[in-house]
């Protein structure tokens, strides 16, 4: 329909806010610029970086690669509602039993994963955000959790350094 959705924060990393670095309020809303919409295809991940700034005056450069997951909770609700109308005998169907299977996904819901740093480095946040896709999607046998903790221990060179 016409209507958007709203965001909302699945899980994040650290689970509560570092002293000297809280975490950015709000953030689900800079996420989606165009606003959380359902779309009938999967469209291709995108990339982009917001910059917001505290009331200290300090940068926190937020990247975001955003992409589109099939929404199964919406096709079994579906499913669930036609089933009953089934039951109750609203609707007639010759022939067919019910499988129990889902058919495949014709709804699909935007989603985020966001990098928050004070440092100014795109191409690094993207590949870092792009690692955590493929590991995401590829339901590769790494925890979350220990690839964002191996990521924030790497040592990232200062600004005009050597390589």
């Amino acid at each position: 329909g016409p209507t958007e959705g709203l965001g909302k924060i699945i899980q994040r990393f650290p689970q509560k806010d570092w002293e000297d670095t809280p975490f950015p309020q709000g953030i689900e809303l800079f996420c989606q610029p165009g606003g959380w919409q359902l779309s009938k295809e999967r469209k291709q991940p995108t990339f982009f970086v917001v910059v917001l700034t505290d009331i200290d005056s300090e940068r926190h450069y937020c990247s975001c690669l955003t992409f589109y997951e099939a929404e199964i909770n919406l096709q079994v609700r579906d499913l669930q509602q036609e089933t009953k109308m089934l039951k109750e005998g609203t609707k007639e169907i010759e022939g067919e039993e019910e499988s129990g299977l889902i058919p495949p996904a014709e709804v699909f819901a935007p989603k985020s994963l966001v990098l928050v740093s004070r440092l100014d480095y795109p191409e690094i946040f993207r590949a870092c955000l792009g690692l955590i896709y493929t590991v995401y999607v590829d339901s590769l046998n790494v925890s979350l959790e220990t690839l964002i903790a191996n990521l924030c221990s790497c040592l990232v060179p200062a600004s005009g350094g050597s390589q």
